[in-house]
């Protein structure tokens, strides 16, 4: 079992953003399934393993999300399989893990997102 990075989160009606804070990342592995289950994996520069899975709040579209990995950070783009705003980012009530936290920079309102604001 490996230890868990930081995690960012931030939704937009059609899609939800998970950036994992992991420098220098190596053997990075993101998976979405259909029924919402996320699971992630990657080797950080001091050779540590680290791991989450998370079970999402809904079904979202594996075929249609996105992996960017970048130099401090990897970024997922998860698509929504249904377009709407979710009450929180897992299907479990329970408070999220204390690696998850909402991500401000991208975070955007329902009625922020028509307008120029969020994009």
């Amino acid at each position: 079992m490996g230890r868990q990075p930081e995690v960012l989160w931030a939704q937009r009606s059609d899609k939800i953003y998970l950036t994992v804070s992991l420098p220098d990342a190596r053997d990075v592995f993101a998976e979405s399934k259909p029924h919402g289950a996320f699971r992630f994996s990657a080797v950080g520069a001091q050779d540590e393993h680290f791991d989450f899975s998370l079970e999402l709040y809904d079904a979202v579209v594996p075929e249609a999300s996105k992996i960017n990995i970048g130099m401090r950070n990897i970024i997922c783009s998860i698509k929504k399989e249904k377009k709407g705003w979710w009450k929180r980012l897992l299907k479990s009530e329970e408070k999220p893990a204390p690696f998850i936290k909402v991500d401000w920079n991208k975070w955007c309102d329902e009625d922020e997102e028509e307008s120029d604001i969020c994009n």
